[in-house]
């Protein structure tokens, strides 16, 4: 279910998640804005083309440019998705040698006192 903001689970959008959105926004119409212009200056030279003919070859590399983008993107994000599955683990793995470390000093230091007041009492 999605909530009066439009995120799922009626939570509100959270700031920097909104932040992050705008920003994936903006960098995106910055790429298509970008293959708009590579697109002009690549049928600027063709001057035997007819208007018509200039605007498909114009859209088609827009269309052409933003699917490579987008692939690269997903690419990325796939990749991004990955290492933190991977540092998670590791960190996991870190924090399970960290608790038997503990455990087992705490356990060396109980032996200890037992020793000694063993010792004492005799």
């Amino acid at each position: 279910m999605t909530g009066a903001a439009g995120h799922p689970g009626g939570e509100p959008i959270k700031a920097g998640d909104l932040v992050n959105q705008v920003e994936g926004y903006l960098l995106w119409q910055a790429r298509i804005a970008e293959a708009e212009q590579r697109a002009r200056a690549f049928t600027e030279p063709l001057q035997w083309l007819t208007t018509a003919q200039r605007e498909e070859i114009e859209q088609h590399y827009v269309r052409e440019c933003l699917l490579r983008a987008r692939a690269d993107l997903q690419r990325v994000a796939e990749r991004c998705r990955a290492l933190r599955a991977e540092y998670e683990e590791r960190y996991r793995q870190l924090r399970a040698r960290c608790f038997t470390f503990l455990c087992t000093v705490l356990v060396l230091l109980a032996a200890a006192a037992v020793l000694v007041l063993v010792l004492s009492r005799s």
